[in-house]
């Protein structure tokens, strides 16, 4: 099978448990398409595959990087594109799976990237203009829509490191199939919730204060959800409660603006996510799968 598989949908809806089964039934291996994901220490808040989880089939682009670096867009489809190429050499099938819209976009679709070197003049753009900019960085942005010089100076920091040229943004280079979980909006918001519950348990609060005790305020660090909350509740701005409610809120905030992109961005397959019987879903979305290989 020459075709690429790639599996998007909202936080929580189940798409590394479809990447494993369609890995098994395909021959395939998998690629991380989680911005958090790639880094190191970041664990629990970003619900990443255990060892044993993985059954034996390749994992890439996942624990790459130390939380203190910077990896951007760019970076990601340079390294992504190169195992692409290496999966399909060995004969084997690429399964692109995660939730960051742009770096699927930027990995699959003929998105060209320059070096920005100087500061760029945004002061014709409106605030919302500016977020919407940011946005083409960093989907997941949290930065106050009123404080006009914290935009500036958050999009000119992206784009000093790469600055996104829209021209062949909507050409597909590679023959892919695109798969989209979906559930209905209020079991989707109950997952998610228990799911931080479920974080919370397993030593969210201890993972993320480890690396607060140790001055980590990186990149990764201010856009992931789950330990920038955490970080206020350390900085005693808010309770740990309202820590908690706020990274529940900002993960459902979060899935909804991933639906949103992934229907504006791409031609996604949605498939109804069978949450009593996940085994339907999987032979569902590989029939489709293999009504469509070319």
């Amino acid at each position: 099978m020459k075709q690429i598989i790639v599996i998007v949908g909202p936080t929580g809806v189940g798409k590394t448990k479809l990447s494993i089964a369609l890995a098994k039934h395909f021959n395939g291996e998998i690629i991380n398409a989680d911005s958090v994901q790639i880094y190191k220490e970041l664990n629990i808040g970003t619900a990443k595959i255990k060892t044993q989880e993985k059954e034996n089939i390749p994992h890439h682009l996942i624990d790459i990087k130390k939380v203190e670096d910077n990896y951007s867009v760019f970076d990601y489809q340079s390294d992504a594109r190169k195992i692409i190429d290496a999966v399909l050499k060995r004969g084997k099938t690429p399964i692109i799976v995660g939730g960051t819209g742009l770096y699927i976009k930027a990995l699959l679709y003929d998105y060209r990237f320059m070096k920005e070197e100087k500061r760029a003049d945004y002061n014709h753009l409106s605030n919302q203009e500016l977020i919407e900019l940011i946005k083409k960085y960093d989907f997941n942005t949290d930065v106050d829509q009123n404080n006009r010089r914290r935009l500036i100076r958050v999009l000119n920091k992206y784009a000093n490191n790469e600055d996104i040229m829209d021209q062949g943004g909507d050409v597909l280079l590679y023959d892919a199939v695109f798969i989209g979980l979906t559930t209905e909006r209020k079991i989707l918001y109950e997952r998610i919730n228990n799911r931080v519950d479920k974080m919370i348990e397993a030593g969210l609060v201890e993972e993320a204060k480890g690396l607060y005790n140790r001055g980590v305020n990186s990149k990764a660090i201010m856009t992931a959800i789950g330990y920038k909350e955490l970080y206020k509740y350390f900085d005693k701005k808010i309770t740990l409660k309202e820590s908690i409610d706020l990274i529940k809120k900002n993960s459902r905030h979060y899935a909804k603006r991933q639906y949103t992109w992934f229907n504006n961005k791409m031609d996604i397959n949605w498939f109804e996510v069978d949450i009593n019987n996940f085994n339907n879903t999987t032979n569902q979305v590989i029939g489709y799968i293999n009504q469509n290989i070319v």
